[in-house]
Protein backbone atom coordinates (compact mmCIF):
# COMPACT_ATOMS: atom_id res chain seq x y z
CA UNK A 1 0.00 0.00 0.00
CA UNK A 2 1.30 3.22 -1.02
CA UNK A 3 2.26 5.68 1.74
CA UNK A 4 0.67 9.26 2.22
CA UNK A 5 2.95 12.18 3.04
CA UNK A 6 1.95 15.48 4.11
CA UNK A 7 4.09 18.73 3.10
CA UNK A 8 5.70 21.44 5.95
CA UNK A 9 6.18 24.76 4.74
CA UNK A 10 7.69 28.11 6.05
CA UNK A 11 8.95 30.49 4.80
CA UNK A 12 11.85 33.93 5.27
CA UNK A 13 10.42 36.56 3.20
CA UNK A 14 12.80 39.83 2.75
CA UNK A 15 11.14 42.92 1.83
CA UNK A 16 13.34 45.78 1.08
CA UNK A 17 12.17 49.05 3.00
CA UNK A 18 10.72 52.21 1.35
CA UNK A 19 12.88 55.10 2.62
CA UNK A 20 15.10 57.22 0.69
CA UNK A 21 18.71 56.29 1.80
CA UNK A 22 20.14 52.75 2.94
CA UNK A 23 19.91 51.39 6.90
CA UNK A 24 23.65 52.77 7.82
CA UNK A 25 24.51 55.50 5.34
CA UNK A 26 22.90 58.32 3.11
CA UNK A 27 23.23 56.55 -0.03
CA UNK A 28 19.77 56.48 -2.64
CA UNK A 29 17.89 52.75 -2.38
CA UNK A 30 16.44 54.06 -5.24
CA UNK A 31 16.19 51.43 -7.90
CA UNK A 32 17.73 51.11 -11.63
CA UNK A 33 20.54 53.69 -11.02
CA UNK A 34 23.92 52.64 -12.91
CA UNK A 35 25.98 50.45 -11.39
CA UNK A 36 27.91 51.59 -8.21
CA UNK A 37 26.53 54.64 -8.44
CA UNK A 38 24.36 54.71 -5.02
CA UNK A 39 27.83 53.67 -3.02
CA UNK A 40 29.76 55.07 -0.47
CA UNK A 41 32.70 54.30 2.46
CA UNK A 42 29.99 52.55 4.75
CA UNK A 43 27.94 50.34 2.18
CA UNK A 44 31.43 49.12 0.40
CA UNK A 45 32.74 48.29 3.81
CA UNK A 46 35.77 50.26 3.78
CA UNK A 47 38.35 50.38 7.26
CA UNK A 48 36.91 52.59 9.43
CA UNK A 49 33.48 53.32 8.10
CA UNK A 50 31.40 53.53 10.62
CA UNK A 51 27.23 53.04 10.12
CA UNK A 52 24.25 55.16 11.85
CA UNK A 53 20.86 53.47 11.91
CA UNK A 54 18.38 55.45 9.96
CA UNK A 55 15.60 55.73 12.06
CA UNK A 56 12.71 55.33 9.56
CA UNK A 57 13.72 51.96 9.09
CA UNK A 58 12.78 51.26 13.13
CA UNK A 59 9.80 52.86 12.03
CA UNK A 60 8.30 51.02 9.61
CA UNK A 61 9.61 47.63 10.95
CA UNK A 62 7.52 48.59 13.71
CA UNK A 63 4.43 49.28 11.62
CA UNK A 64 4.64 45.42 10.18
CA UNK A 65 5.36 43.65 13.61
CA UNK A 66 1.94 45.69 15.06
CA UNK A 67 -0.12 45.09 12.11
CA UNK A 68 0.98 41.65 12.07
CA UNK A 69 -0.17 41.17 15.29
CA UNK A 70 3.58 40.86 16.79
CA UNK A 71 4.88 41.37 20.28
CA UNK A 72 6.99 44.15 20.49
CA UNK A 73 10.79 43.55 21.65
CA UNK A 74 11.10 47.86 22.95
CA UNK A 75 14.85 46.59 23.90
CA UNK A 76 16.72 45.20 20.68
CA UNK A 77 20.15 45.01 19.12
CA UNK A 78 22.38 44.38 15.96
CA UNK A 79 24.25 41.66 15.49
CA UNK A 80 27.05 40.55 13.09
CA UNK A 81 26.60 37.51 10.38
CA UNK A 82 29.90 37.04 9.48
CA UNK A 83 30.65 35.35 6.00
CA UNK A 84 32.72 35.94 3.27
CA UNK A 85 30.80 36.31 -0.07
CA UNK A 86 31.98 38.83 -2.98
CA UNK A 87 28.20 40.96 -2.90
CA UNK A 88 28.74 41.50 0.72
CA UNK A 89 32.07 43.51 1.20
CA UNK A 90 32.41 43.85 5.03
CA UNK A 91 32.73 40.10 5.17
CA UNK A 92 29.86 40.16 7.76
CA UNK A 93 26.04 41.26 7.28
CA UNK A 94 24.62 43.19 10.37
CA UNK A 95 21.58 41.60 11.49
CA UNK A 96 19.48 40.17 14.02
CA UNK A 97 19.38 37.45 16.11
CA UNK A 98 19.72 37.34 19.98
CA UNK A 99 16.85 40.27 20.49
CA UNK A 100 15.04 41.28 17.54
CA UNK A 101 12.67 43.69 17.05
CA UNK A 102 9.35 41.47 16.56
CA UNK A 103 7.90 38.18 17.40
CA UNK A 104 5.28 35.81 17.87
CA UNK A 105 3.15 37.51 15.40
CA UNK A 106 0.29 35.87 12.80
CA UNK A 107 -1.17 36.81 9.03
CA UNK A 108 -4.89 34.86 9.08
CA UNK A 109 -5.27 33.26 5.67
CA UNK A 110 -8.21 32.09 3.54
CA UNK A 111 -8.69 28.36 3.07
CA UNK A 112 -10.88 25.98 1.27
CA UNK A 113 -11.29 24.65 5.17
CA UNK A 114 -11.80 28.51 6.53
CA UNK A 115 -9.74 31.14 8.16
CA UNK A 116 -6.07 29.88 9.36
CA UNK A 117 -3.68 32.02 11.11
CA UNK A 118 -0.04 31.56 9.88
CA UNK A 119 2.13 31.95 12.97
CA UNK A 120 5.15 34.82 12.73
CA UNK A 121 8.01 33.04 14.43
CA UNK A 122 9.86 36.86 14.04
CA UNK A 123 10.61 39.81 11.94
CA UNK A 124 14.00 41.07 12.20
CA UNK A 125 15.87 44.31 10.40
CA UNK A 126 19.04 43.39 8.19
CA UNK A 127 20.92 44.96 5.67
CA UNK A 128 20.80 43.78 1.94
CA UNK A 129 23.76 42.52 -0.06
CA UNK A 130 24.59 43.56 -3.14
CA UNK A 131 24.28 41.90 -6.53
CA UNK A 132 26.19 39.98 -8.63
CA UNK A 133 26.20 39.85 -12.46
CA UNK A 134 27.50 36.86 -14.26
CA UNK A 135 28.78 37.88 -17.87
CA UNK A 136 28.27 34.73 -20.06
CA UNK A 137 29.77 36.85 -23.21
CA UNK A 138 32.83 37.98 -21.40
CA UNK A 139 33.08 34.99 -18.79
CA UNK A 140 33.04 37.11 -15.74
CA UNK A 141 31.53 37.83 -12.70
CA UNK A 142 30.67 41.54 -11.77
CA UNK A 143 29.05 42.87 -8.37
CA UNK A 144 26.87 46.07 -8.19
CA UNK A 145 27.23 47.48 -4.67
CA UNK A 146 23.66 50.21 -5.38
CA UNK A 147 21.79 47.23 -2.91
CA UNK A 148 24.39 46.49 -0.29
CA UNK A 149 23.23 48.37 2.71
CA UNK A 150 19.32 48.67 1.19
CA UNK A 151 17.34 48.12 4.57
CA UNK A 152 15.61 44.82 5.00
CA UNK A 153 12.98 43.07 7.17
CA UNK A 154 13.05 39.63 7.51
CA UNK A 155 9.55 38.29 7.99
CA UNK A 156 10.37 34.42 9.38
CA UNK A 157 7.18 32.69 9.41
CA UNK A 158 6.64 29.01 11.75
CA UNK A 159 6.30 25.54 9.37
CA UNK A 160 2.48 26.14 9.40
CA UNK A 161 1.56 25.92 5.50
CA UNK A 162 0.88 22.35 3.68
CA UNK A 163 0.54 23.60 0.15
CA UNK A 164 1.47 26.01 -2.68
CA UNK A 165 -1.77 27.72 -2.43
CA UNK A 166 -1.30 28.26 1.49
CA UNK A 167 1.59 29.84 0.73
CA UNK A 168 0.54 31.84 -1.70
CA UNK A 169 -2.47 33.33 0.38
CA UNK A 170 0.32 33.97 2.93
CA UNK A 171 2.32 35.73 0.52
CA UNK A 172 -0.64 38.12 -0.99
CA UNK A 173 -1.95 39.04 2.41
CA UNK A 174 1.46 39.79 3.49
CA UNK A 175 2.01 41.47 0.27
CA UNK A 176 -1.15 43.95 0.94
CA UNK A 177 -0.82 44.37 4.55
CA UNK A 178 3.15 45.77 3.63
CA UNK A 179 1.76 48.28 0.82
CA UNK A 180 -1.12 49.56 2.43
CA UNK A 181 1.30 50.38 5.65
CA UNK A 182 3.53 51.91 2.88
CA UNK A 183 6.95 50.01 4.23
CA UNK A 184 7.61 48.95 0.91
CA UNK A 185 6.00 48.29 -2.55
CA UNK A 186 6.77 44.78 -2.59
CA UNK A 187 7.78 44.56 -6.18
CA UNK A 188 8.77 40.96 -7.12
CA UNK A 189 9.78 41.67 -10.26
CA UNK A 190 12.40 44.13 -8.55
CA UNK A 191 13.65 41.95 -6.00
CA UNK A 192 11.85 44.23 -3.37
CA UNK A 193 10.30 40.95 -1.78
CA UNK A 194 11.38 37.40 -2.22
CA UNK A 195 10.85 34.59 -0.48
CA UNK A 196 13.32 31.74 0.80
CA UNK A 197 11.11 27.85 1.22
CA UNK A 198 11.86 25.88 3.85
CA UNK A 199 10.07 22.36 2.74
CA UNK A 200 10.09 19.06 3.97
CA UNK A 201 7.94 16.15 4.34
CA UNK A 202 6.78 13.29 6.37
CA UNK A 203 3.93 10.61 6.62
CA UNK A 204 0.16 11.56 6.47
CA UNK A 205 -0.13 11.50 11.02
CA UNK A 206 3.08 11.81 11.75
CA UNK A 207 4.27 14.31 13.98
CA UNK A 208 8.00 14.18 13.94
CA UNK A 209 9.26 16.57 11.16
CA UNK A 210 11.55 15.45 8.28
CA UNK A 211 14.79 16.99 6.97
CA UNK A 212 13.87 20.48 5.06
CA UNK A 213 15.60 22.24 2.49
CA UNK A 214 16.09 25.38 1.80
CA UNK A 215 15.04 27.19 -1.71
CA UNK A 216 16.89 30.53 -1.97
CA UNK A 217 15.30 34.18 -3.17
CA UNK A 218 12.50 33.07 -4.83
CA UNK A 219 10.68 36.07 -6.80
CA UNK A 220 7.53 35.41 -8.48
CA UNK A 221 4.58 33.30 -7.45
CA UNK A 222 4.37 31.16 -10.05
CA UNK A 223 8.14 30.22 -9.47
CA UNK A 224 7.24 29.98 -5.71
CA UNK A 225 4.52 27.36 -6.87
CA UNK A 226 6.71 24.96 -9.09
CA UNK A 227 9.34 25.01 -6.65
CA UNK A 228 7.25 23.85 -3.74
CA UNK A 229 5.55 21.54 -6.28
CA UNK A 230 9.17 20.08 -7.59
CA UNK A 231 10.46 19.75 -4.44
CA UNK A 232 8.21 17.99 -2.80
CA UNK A 233 7.58 15.48 -5.39
CA UNK A 234 11.59 15.12 -5.23
CA UNK A 235 11.83 14.60 -1.44
CA UNK A 236 8.88 11.93 -1.62
CA UNK A 237 10.72 10.05 -4.56
CA UNK A 238 13.94 9.68 -2.08
CA UNK A 239 12.00 8.36 0.84
CA UNK A 240 10.11 5.61 -1.61
CA UNK A 241 13.38 4.83 -2.91
CA UNK A 242 14.63 4.77 0.96
CA UNK A 243 17.27 7.53 0.10
CA UNK A 244 17.74 9.85 2.76
CA UNK A 245 16.61 13.74 2.15
CA UNK A 246 19.49 15.63 2.48
CA UNK A 247 19.73 19.22 4.58
CA UNK A 248 20.78 21.87 2.40
CA UNK A 249 19.96 24.33 0.31
CA UNK A 250 18.90 24.46 -2.86
CA UNK A 251 18.70 26.88 -5.89
CA UNK A 252 15.15 26.75 -8.16
CA UNK A 253 15.93 26.52 -11.94
CA UNK A 254 12.44 27.70 -13.18
CA UNK A 255 13.30 27.57 -16.44
CA UNK A 256 14.14 23.62 -16.08
CA UNK A 257 11.37 23.60 -13.25
CA UNK A 258 14.41 21.56 -11.44
CA UNK A 259 16.08 22.27 -8.28
CA UNK A 260 20.39 21.74 -7.34
CA UNK A 261 22.05 21.55 -4.82
CA UNK A 262 24.04 24.27 -4.03
CA UNK A 263 25.50 24.27 -0.45
CA UNK A 264 24.97 21.93 3.11
CA UNK A 265 23.00 24.11 5.11
CA UNK A 266 24.72 26.42 8.00
CA UNK A 267 23.18 26.54 11.38
CA UNK A 268 23.59 29.77 13.47
CA UNK A 269 27.24 28.47 15.02
CA UNK A 270 28.72 28.42 11.48
CA UNK A 271 28.09 32.45 11.44
CA UNK A 272 29.32 33.06 14.22
CA UNK A 273 27.20 35.70 15.53
CA UNK A 274 28.36 38.03 18.07
CA UNK A 275 26.39 41.99 18.99
CA UNK A 276 27.85 44.43 16.42
CA UNK A 277 30.58 46.86 17.96
CA UNK A 278 29.67 49.80 16.48
CA UNK A 279 25.90 49.62 16.91
CA UNK A 280 24.18 50.57 20.35
CA UNK A 281 21.25 48.85 21.51
CA UNK A 282 17.42 50.12 20.31
CA UNK A 283 15.13 51.08 22.85
CA UNK A 284 11.91 51.49 21.83
CA UNK A 285 9.95 53.83 24.91
CA UNK A 286 5.97 53.51 25.00
CA UNK A 287 5.64 56.71 23.64
CA UNK A 288 7.61 56.16 20.10
CA UNK A 289 5.73 53.27 20.25
CA UNK A 290 2.17 54.49 20.44
CA UNK A 291 3.09 56.98 18.08
CA UNK A 292 4.06 54.81 15.41
CA UNK A 293 0.66 52.62 16.26
CA UNK A 294 -1.36 55.79 15.55
CA UNK A 295 0.49 55.88 11.93
CA UNK A 296 -1.24 52.78 11.16
CA UNK A 297 -4.23 53.81 8.33
CA UNK A 298 -6.66 51.43 7.70
CA UNK A 299 -6.29 47.96 6.51
CA UNK A 300 -7.31 46.10 3.59
CA UNK A 301 -10.03 44.15 5.84
CA UNK A 302 -11.48 47.43 7.67
CA UNK A 303 -11.89 48.74 4.29
CA UNK A 304 -13.63 46.19 2.84
CA UNK A 305 -16.52 45.93 6.02
CA UNK A 306 -16.22 49.85 5.76
CA UNK A 307 -17.03 49.85 1.77
CA UNK A 308 -20.17 47.39 2.72
CA UNK A 309 -21.19 49.35 5.56
CA UNK A 310 -20.80 52.61 4.19
CA UNK A 311 -21.11 52.63 0.35
CA UNK A 312 -23.91 49.66 -0.06
CA UNK A 313 -21.23 47.66 -2.07
CA UNK A 314 -21.11 44.35 -2.24
CA UNK A 315 -18.59 41.48 -0.56
CA UNK A 316 -17.20 40.47 -3.95
CA UNK A 317 -17.07 44.61 -4.93
CA UNK A 318 -15.63 45.41 -2.10
CA UNK A 319 -12.84 43.14 -2.43
CA UNK A 320 -11.87 43.84 -5.98
CA UNK A 321 -11.50 47.74 -4.91
CA UNK A 322 -9.08 47.12 -1.67
CA UNK A 323 -7.22 44.40 -3.57
CA UNK A 324 -4.54 47.09 -3.65
CA UNK A 325 -3.95 50.25 -2.03
CA UNK A 326 -3.68 52.58 -4.93
CA UNK A 327 -7.24 51.35 -6.03
CA UNK A 328 -8.81 51.93 -2.86
CA UNK A 329 -7.31 55.38 -2.58
CA UNK A 330 -8.43 56.41 -6.27
CA UNK A 331 -12.11 55.02 -5.32
CA UNK A 332 -12.35 56.82 -2.41
CA UNK A 333 -11.25 60.28 -4.08
CA UNK A 334 -13.59 59.96 -6.90
CA UNK A 335 -16.56 58.88 -4.86
CA UNK A 336 -16.00 62.25 -2.78
CA UNK A 337 -15.77 64.35 -6.33
CA UNK A 338 -18.86 62.52 -8.20
CA UNK A 339 -20.88 61.62 -4.83
CA UNK A 340 -21.64 58.19 -6.78
CA UNK A 341 -19.76 55.17 -5.20
CA UNK A 342 -21.57 52.62 -7.29
CA UNK A 343 -20.67 54.53 -10.28
CA UNK A 344 -17.29 55.04 -9.20
CA UNK A 345 -16.72 51.15 -8.48
CA UNK A 346 -18.63 50.04 -11.28
CA UNK A 347 -16.32 52.09 -13.67
CA UNK A 348 -12.95 51.13 -11.69
CA UNK A 349 -13.75 47.25 -11.55
CA UNK A 350 -14.73 47.23 -15.19
CA UNK A 351 -13.27 49.79 -18.11
CA UNK A 352 -10.67 50.84 -16.24
CA UNK A 353 -9.18 47.55 -15.12
CA UNK A 354 -9.96 45.97 -18.77
CA UNK A 355 -7.79 49.08 -19.82
CA UNK A 356 -5.15 48.09 -17.34
CA UNK A 357 -4.65 44.42 -17.69
CA UNK A 358 -4.50 45.44 -22.10
CA UNK A 359 -1.69 47.75 -21.52
CA UNK A 360 0.17 45.45 -18.76
CA UNK A 361 -0.02 47.85 -16.00
CA UNK A 362 -0.55 47.51 -12.13
CA UNK A 363 -2.57 50.29 -10.29
CA UNK A 364 0.97 51.69 -9.21
CA UNK A 365 1.41 52.65 -12.57
CA UNK A 366 -2.15 54.11 -13.24
CA UNK A 367 -2.06 58.22 -14.33
CA UNK A 368 -5.52 58.19 -14.31
CA UNK A 369 -6.52 61.17 -11.61
CA UNK A 370 -9.77 60.72 -9.17
CA UNK A 371 -10.71 64.00 -10.72
CA UNK A 372 -10.63 63.18 -14.15
CA UNK A 373 -12.64 59.78 -13.90
CA UNK A 374 -15.25 61.72 -11.46
CA UNK A 375 -15.40 64.30 -14.23
CA UNK A 376 -16.88 61.48 -16.76
CA UNK A 377 -18.77 60.24 -14.70
CA UNK A 378 -20.45 62.89 -13.95
CA UNK A 379 -20.76 63.55 -17.66
CA UNK A 380 -22.35 60.32 -18.04
CA UNK A 381 -24.94 60.67 -15.04
CA UNK A 382 -26.08 64.09 -16.18
CA UNK A 383 -26.88 62.76 -19.72
CA UNK A 384 -24.35 64.82 -21.65
CA UNK A 385 -22.50 61.73 -23.21
CA UNK A 386 -24.10 58.40 -23.14
CA UNK A 387 -22.20 54.85 -21.94
CA UNK A 388 -20.57 54.32 -25.49
CA UNK A 389 -18.89 57.61 -25.80
CA UNK A 390 -17.81 57.39 -22.12
CA UNK A 391 -16.26 54.50 -22.56
CA UNK A 392 -14.86 56.22 -25.59
CA UNK A 393 -13.80 59.05 -23.80
CA UNK A 394 -11.93 56.66 -21.32
CA UNK A 395 -9.59 54.99 -23.34
CA UNK A 396 -8.56 58.07 -25.36
CA UNK A 397 -7.86 59.75 -21.85
CA UNK A 398 -6.53 57.24 -19.97
CA UNK A 399 -3.03 56.95 -20.59
CA UNK A 400 -1.79 60.42 -20.62
CA UNK A 401 -4.97 61.62 -17.88
CA UNK A 402 -6.33 64.39 -19.95
CA UNK A 403 -9.72 66.05 -19.11
CA UNK A 404 -12.15 64.15 -20.44
CA UNK A 405 -14.91 67.17 -20.85
CA UNK A 406 -12.46 68.99 -22.62
CA UNK A 407 -11.84 66.18 -24.67
CA UNK A 408 -15.62 65.78 -25.27
CA UNK A 409 -16.17 69.21 -26.52
CA UNK A 410 -13.23 69.17 -28.55
CA UNK A 411 -14.32 66.42 -30.56
CA UNK A 412 -18.03 67.12 -30.46
CA UNK A 413 -19.35 64.28 -28.48
CA UNK A 414 -21.81 65.74 -25.94
CA UNK A 415 -25.21 63.80 -26.74
CA UNK A 416 -28.05 65.54 -28.53
CA UNK A 417 -31.12 66.00 -25.93
CA UNK A 418 -32.79 68.43 -28.13
CA UNK A 419 -36.22 66.92 -28.85
CA UNK A 420 -36.93 68.23 -32.29
CA UNK A 421 -33.84 66.90 -33.58
CA UNK A 422 -34.87 63.47 -32.01
CA UNK A 423 -38.19 63.54 -33.19
CA UNK A 424 -36.28 64.16 -36.91
CA UNK A 425 -34.19 61.24 -36.53
CA UNK A 426 -37.10 58.91 -35.17
CA UNK A 427 -39.13 60.02 -37.96
CA UNK A 428 -36.23 58.65 -40.75
CA UNK A 429 -35.45 55.87 -38.62
CA UNK A 430 -39.11 54.87 -39.34
CA UNK A 431 -39.55 55.54 -42.97
CA UNK A 432 -36.48 54.01 -43.92
CA UNK A 433 -37.64 50.82 -41.75
CA UNK A 434 -41.46 50.20 -42.39
CA UNK A 435 -40.86 46.62 -42.46
CA UNK A 436 -39.46 46.38 -38.62
CA UNK A 437 -42.48 48.75 -37.81
CA UNK A 438 -44.58 46.47 -38.72
CA UNK A 439 -43.41 43.56 -37.17
CA UNK A 440 -43.38 45.88 -34.05
CA UNK A 441 -47.17 46.68 -34.38
CA UNK A 442 -47.62 42.73 -34.96
CA UNK A 443 -46.10 42.14 -31.29
CA UNK A 444 -42.32 41.54 -32.05
CA UNK A 445 -41.41 44.19 -29.32
CA UNK A 446 -37.40 42.85 -29.68
CA UNK A 447 -37.19 44.92 -32.89
CA UNK A 448 -37.03 48.28 -30.88
CA UNK A 449 -33.46 47.42 -29.95
CA UNK A 450 -32.53 47.96 -33.74
CA UNK A 451 -35.11 50.83 -34.03
CA UNK A 452 -33.22 52.69 -31.39
CA UNK A 453 -29.63 52.04 -33.19
CA UNK A 454 -30.80 52.64 -36.46
CA UNK A 455 -31.29 56.14 -34.49
CA UNK A 456 -28.21 55.98 -33.00
CA UNK A 457 -26.68 55.62 -36.34
CA UNK A 458 -28.56 58.75 -37.73
CA UNK A 459 -27.34 60.62 -35.06
CA UNK A 460 -23.67 59.54 -34.92
CA UNK A 461 -23.92 58.18 -31.55
CA UNK A 462 -25.03 61.33 -29.72
CA UNK A 463 -28.62 60.68 -29.33
CA UNK A 464 -29.62 60.34 -25.88
CA UNK A 465 -31.07 57.05 -25.77
CA UNK A 466 -33.20 56.98 -23.16
CA UNK A 467 -35.35 60.05 -24.75
CA UNK A 468 -35.08 57.70 -28.18
CA UNK A 469 -36.80 54.99 -26.53
CA UNK A 470 -39.44 57.02 -25.40
CA UNK A 471 -40.50 59.13 -28.66
CA UNK A 472 -40.20 55.84 -30.49
CA UNK A 473 -42.47 53.75 -28.23
CA UNK A 474 -44.80 57.15 -28.52
CA UNK A 475 -44.78 56.87 -32.34
CA UNK A 476 -45.33 53.55 -32.46
CA UNK A 477 -48.45 53.36 -30.85
CA UNK A 478 -50.29 54.47 -33.66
Amino acid sequence: MRKEYETIIGLEVHVELATRTKIFCGCSTVFGGAPNTHTCPVCTGMPGSLPVLNRQVVELALRVGLAANCQINQFCKFDRKNYFYPDNPQNYQISQLYLPICRDGFIAIGTAGGEKRIRIHEIHMEEDAGKLIHDEWEDCSLVDYNRSGVPLIEIVSEPDMRNADEVISYLERLRLLIQYLGASDCKLQEGSMRADVNLSVREKGSDVLGTRTEMKNLNSFKAITRAIEGETKRQIERLEEGKPVIQETRRWDDNKEYSYAMRSKEDAKDYRYFPDPDLPPIYIDDAWLEAVRGRIPELAPDKMRRYQEEYGLSEYDSRLLTGSRQTAELFEKTTALCKNAKKAANWLIGDVSRLMKERGIGPEDLVLSPGHLAKLITLTGAGRINLNTAREVLEAVFDGDRDPEAYVKEHGLLMVNDDEALEKAVEAALKANPKTVEEYRAGKTKVMGFLVGQVMKGMKGKANPAKVNEILAERLKG
